[in-house]
């Protein structure tokens, strides 16, 4: 029977210090994924400076391959492999791998990243039957988890970023981790690492004017030409429809959480799991709003949601339309 997985399991693309003999890196998102391979061929040439760092395709690799990579340097030392794409793996080398993780080499490090999903499933559960390490690297699809990553890259970064600041660059640059990590690099660098809400309208005035939650915001106050236009203008330079519908949907639910509460946005913080500065400004933007006419806006904007992300043939009017119905159910 295998050991307990070394350094135990591990989260958003970050390993141990001691490379794993066996890592699993399982998700999609290739920032995580890229940053987990990194640090591992990293730690490996922190402990050997000389040590070998291989790369293949799990599509093209066999299982006699698969032995000659993973066999004992002849020379001695570390070495790792790394196979990517593991859920594309034939049945011959899916078996190999799963042998291999039950009695590791000792000086060999492999690497196997696995997409997640139903396809190469079987093996994915069985690396971890096995016990081995794994690291989760799977896509951010959450609000509040994009602006805990800004957060915790600010943080990694030496810098500090309050909860507004995070959310406003996600308002800006989007649902794209590789750039809100350009970005929080960026900012950290050219500052004294202290993060506000004042100093990323600053960098990104331009972006964060016609961001999805200036859409938004315009919508849930009734302002249907001023959240026309911010659409208008930010479809026209790029912005993906989708983070527009998630801010939409965020909107909506937001202020349906926050009407009819009374009282100190920051007692409230804790009763309701949000930031004392989001309630005070959804409790701003819930005058006016019925609890009929909430129901109407959740509707609008699940719908958007649902055919921005696969069953409209026009994205841009499916947001129009949410944004009108959004705009008119308020009182």
């Amino acid at each position: 029977m295998p050991g307990p997985a070394v350094g135990g399991a591990c989260q958003d693309g970050r390993v141990s210090a001691t490379p794993p003999p066996v890592l699993l890196v399982l998700g999609d998102e290739e920032l995580l994924a890229a940053r987990a391979v990194a640090a591992v061929g990293a730690a490996v040439k922190k402990a050997e400076p000389g040590a070998e760092v291989r790369e293949c395709e799990a599509s093209s690799l066999t299982a006699g391959e698969l032995a000659t990579l993973t066999s004992p340097s002849l020379f001695g030392g570390r070495q790792a492999v790394v196979v990517r794409n593991a859920q594309d793996a034939k049945k011959d080398l899916a078996a190999a791998l799963l042998a291999y993780a039950a009695a590791p080499a000792p000086d060999v490090c492999l690497v196997l990243t696995h997409a997640g999903g139903n396809k190469g499933k079987a093996l994915a559960d069985g690396l971890q039957k096995a016990g081995v390490e794994v690291t989760r690297a799977a896509k951010i699809t959450k609000p509040r988890e994009r602006v805990a990553f800004v957060r915790d890259e600010v943080r990694s970064l030496g810098g500090r970023c309050p909860e507004d600041a995070a959310d406003a660059l996600v308002g800006a640059i989007g649902n794209d981790l590789r750039e809100l990590a350009s970005a929080c690099a960026q900012l950290v660098a050219d500052t004294d690492g202290r993060l506000t809400v004042e100093v990323v309208n600053r960098y990104y005035q331009g972006r964060a004017e016609v961001s999805g939650f200036t859409v938004a915001d315009a919508a849930m106050v009734g302002d249907v030409p001023g959240a026309l236009e911010a659409l208008r203008w930010a479809l026209s330079i790029g912005v993906d429809p989708v983070p527009i519908a998630d801010a939409l949907a965020d909107g909506v639910r937001t202020v349906s959480r926050v009407a009819g509460t009374r009282g100190n946005p920051y007692q409230l913080a804790s009763k309701l799991g949000m930031p004392a500065w989001k309630i005070e400004r959804a409790q701003r933007m819930a005058r006016g709003w019925s609890p009929d006419g909430l129901a109407v806006a959740m509707h609008a904007a699940a719908t958007a949601n649902a055919e921005v992300k696969g069953g409209a043939e026009d994205r841009g009017y499916a947001l129009e339309r949410a944004i009108l119905t959004v705009a008119r159910a308020r009182r």
